[in-house]
C-alpha cells in the first residue's frame, strides 16, 4: 500500500514537471532545489488587417481630351474678349456697343452686369466731370482672385477727344485711355487708372506687383504699380503692341508688336527692351507654357501659330490654324493650345510639343477671345455674332 502512495505520488511530481515544461523552462531557485517558473514574453496582438490604399488614377492629358460644346450664351452682349479668374467666376469685356463687362458663374449663368460709367472725380482723377463711360475691351486678374484689371478701347464723356481707331499712330491725338480696377467681391468698378491711347491686352504679372498694358496707339507698355493703382513707366515697344505673357518669376515681359514680325522682351526690373526677331508676320498674341521654356505666339498675317524656344529665340516649329488666328489660351498641364481663327469662325486645339492639330471646331462668326477655366477644364470662346461659347474638355 505505501508503494502504491509512493508511486501515486511520484507520478503526480512527474505530471507537475511535465506541465511545468509545457509552460516554459523554469530555473532552479538555487538553495531548495525546486524549479521556479521563467517570466514569460508578453503577449502581442497581431495588427488588424488593413484595407491597401489604391493611388488615384494618373490625371488624363488635355492633348487627350475632346472638346464638346455644353453651353451657348447670349444676352444683350458684343464680347470682344472673355476671361476666366481661376476663383469660380468669368468675366466678358463687351465694347462699347454694349459699354459693359458682363460676369458669369462657372456654368454660364450671368451673374452680374457691370456698367463701364464711372465717375472718374470719385477716384481724384480731375478734368472729367460727371458719368464717363470706357469700352472693355480685355481683362486680367491679380493672382488672389481678390481684383479684375479692364483696359478700355477709348473713353467717352467731358474731356476727352474722339474715339480711338485701328489704324492710329502716337501723333493721330487721340486721348489716354484708363483701366478699371473691379473688386470681385463686390464686382463693381473701384478705381481707375489713366494709360496710353486706345489699350488692348493687359496682364497681371504672376508676383501680382505689376498690371501691363500694352497701347495700340501709343506705341508703347503701360507699367502699373498694383499696390498704388498707379502707372510708374511707359515702354516704347514700335506699332502696335498687344499681347502679353509673362515668365513665372515675373522677370521678363513678353510683348507681340503686331505692326512687325517681332517680339519685345521688357526686362522688369529695368524696363530695358530686347527682341525675339522674325518670328511671322502680324504677332498678335502670346502664351508661355507653365514651365517657362516656350512661348506660342499667334501670326494673324500667316495664319498660324509659333512655337519659339525662349532661352534662344529660335522658332522651333509652325503650323496652319486658320484665317486670321487671334486670341490663345493655354490648358493648365501646358499640353494642349486653344486658338480662335477669326476669318475661319473655328477653334483649333493644337498639342503643344509638335504643334500637331487635334481638333477643329466650327464657331459662329468671328470668334475673338478664349479662356481656358482650370477649375473645370472648360475652354469658353468669345464670338463677335454675339454669344459665348462654353466647351468641356473631356
Amino acid at each position: 500500500m505505501a508503494a502504491a502512495v509512493v508511486a501515486v505520488v511520484a507520478m503526480g511530481a512527474a505530471a507537475s514537471a511535465f506541465a511545468l515544461n509545457a509552460a516554459g523552462s523554469g530555473e532552479s531557485d538555487g538553495k531548495s532545489g525546486r524549479r521556479v517558473a521563467s517570466r514569460q514574453a508578453p503577449t502581442t496582438t497581431a495588427p488588424a488587417p488593413t484595407t491597401a490604399t489604391v493611388p488615384p488614377p494618373p490625371p488624363v492629358p488635355s492633348s487627350a481630351k475632346t472638346l464638346q460644346l455644353v453651353n451657348t450664351v447670349t444676352g444683350d452682349i458684343s464680347p470682344k474678349s472673355v476671361v476666366a479668374s481661376g476663383t469660380g467666376v468669368v468675366f466678358a469685356q463687351n465694347m462699347m456697343y454694349t459699354h459693359t463687362v458682363t460676369v458669369y458663374d462657372r456654368d454660364g449663368n450671368l451673374v452680374k452686369t457691370i456698367p463701364d460709367g464711372v465717375s472718374l472725380d470719385a477716384f481724384g482723377i480731375p478734368g472729367h466731370p460727371g458719368i464717363v463711360q470706357g469700352a472693355p475691351v480685355e481683362a486680367a486678374f491679380a493672382p488672389d482672385g481678390k481684383y479684375a484689371y479692364v483696359s478700355n478701347y477709348s473713353m467717352y464723356g467731358a474731356g476727352f477727344g474722339p474715339e480711338g481707331h485701328d489704324t492710329c499712330s502716337p501723333s493721330s491725338g487721340y486721348s489716354s485711355s484708363f483701366v478699371y480696377r473691379v473688386d470681385v467681391a463686390q464686382l463693381v468698378v473701384d478705381h481707375a487708372i489713366e494709360v496710353g491711347a486706345v489699350p488692348k491686352y493687359v496682364a497681371v504679372t504672376p508676383d501680382g506687383r505689376y498690371v501691363l498694358n500694352s497701347n495700340w496707339c501709343s506705341y508703347d507698355l503701360s507699367v502699373i504699380d498694383a499696390n498704388a493703382a498707379t502707372q510708374v513707366a511707359r515702354v516704347q515697344l514700335g506699332a502696335y503692341p498687344r499681347g502679353i505673357a509673362v515668365d513665372p518669376a515675373s522677370r521678363t515681359a513678353y510683348v507681340a508688336v503686331m505692326g512687325s514680325r517681332d517680339i519685345a522682351k521688357v526686362d522688369l526690373a529695368t524696363f530695358n527692351v530686347d527682341w525675339i526677331r522674325n518670328v511671322g508676320s502680324g504677332p498678335r498674341h502670346v502664351v508661355m507654357d507653365p514651365a517657362g521654356q516656350f512661348l506660342y505666339v499667334t501670326l494673324n498675317g500667316d495664319g498660324q501659330v509659333a512655337k519659339v524656344d525662349v532661352a534662344s529665340g529660335e522658332v522651333v516649329g509652325k503650323v496652319p490654324t486658320g484665317s486670321e488666328p487671334r486670341s490663345m489660351a493655354i490648358a493648365a498641364d501646358g499640353l494642349s493650345l486653344y486658338v480662335v481663327n477669326y476669318n475661319s469662325s473655328t477653334v483649333s486645339k493644337l498639342a503643344a510639343d509638335d504643334l500637331r492639330v487635334l481638333q477643329t471646331v466650327p464657331t459662329p462668326s468671328h470668334p475673338i477671345g478664349i479662356t481656358y477655366d482650370a477649375l473645370t477644364s472648360r475652354v469658353w470662346v468669345a464670338s463677335y455674332a454675339g454669344s459665348i461659347l462654353v466647351y468641356d474638355d473631356i
